[in-house]
């Protein structure tokens, strides 16, 4: 099948995911067969391709629904929201808030609350996994700028550009991790409000349990707060806040690949 000048890009890429649409004028086939046949099973070719795609990026989101459904949702997503992206690695950023909407539709699917929040980690986890790379801080380089008792609070840490904070008031990581093999799906109770810190360690992307002070913690320190005022606002949050087992944690993964003084301090 060839395309003329006829058929432009705008209306072939429209037609393409839509079933509803003829096929562009100006297609041929080198044969003279069925345009209309040969353009369908192009049509479905690129839906079911875009739909394995997405299976790829959430594998746990299509176990939960089961393959017919997820693939049914997903052909859905996919007419709505096509790529907009070559990388296609990356795509489905709006898959998580389409399912919010596809669930309040469907009421079959309604038992499924945490779903875009599962699906909100597993693209979590997929972004941290094509972040650039970034060499993490030396352990002595910490030491030093924490040993400054009178500066330590004016501190600013960075962290690697694959940490994300994926909070919920559902029990994302137990039901990520049974999904894993890690634990008994059976013995999660979903209703559980759960935080994770995504972060890429080498090659391997974790998902790391955490409280929500910690989860805030980061956060803080990604927008660039001072040591002593993300520590003041997580403290805020739950007053159990535990701010040398947090910076523990972050770098004993390699989270932490800068930590400095603001302009203006001095050392």
């Amino acid at each position: 099948m060839t395309v003329s000048s006829q058929a432009g890009q705008p209306g072939f890429a429209r037609a393409l995911l839509d079933p509803s649409c003829p096929a562009p004028p100006g297609l041929r086939t080198w044969n003279g067969s069925s345009v209309e046949r040969r353009f369908s099973v192009h049509r479905n070719n690129v839906v079911s391709s875009l739909i394995d795609v997405l299976a790829s990026t959430f594998p746990v989101v299509a176990e939960l629904l089961g393959e017919p459904f997820f693939r049914a949702m997903s052909a859905q997503f996919v007419r709505r929201h096509p790529p907009v992206c070559p990388v296609l690695a990356l795509y489905g950023s709006e898959f998580a808030a389409f399912i919010v909407d596809f669930i309040a539709r469907h009421e079959a699917a309604a038992t499924l609350c945490y779903l875009a929040d599962v699906a909100r980690l597993e693209f979590a986890r997929v972004q941290a996994c094509h972040s650039a790379d970034t060499v993490a801080v030396d352990r002595q380089v910490i030491d030093f700028a924490l040993s400054s008792a009178d500066q330590v609070a004016n501190l600013t840490i960075g962290l690697h550009p694959s940490v994300a904070v994926v909070e919920s008031p559902f029990a994302i990581v137990s039901i990520w991790a049974a999904h894993q093999g890690d634990a008994n799906l059976q013995g999660v109770d979903p209703m559980q409000a759960q935080t994770a810190i995504v972060l890429r360690m080498d090659i391997d992307v974790l998902v790391l349990l955490c409280t929500a002070a910690a989860g805030e913690f980061t956060r803080s320190l990604q927008r660039g707060t001072s040591l002593g005022q993300s520590a003041a606002i997580a403290t805020d949050l739950d007053n159990a806040f535990d701010l040398a087992e947090v910076l523990g944690l972050l770098f004993n993964h390699a989270a932490i690949t800068s930590i400095c003084l603001p302009p203006g301090c001095q050392p």
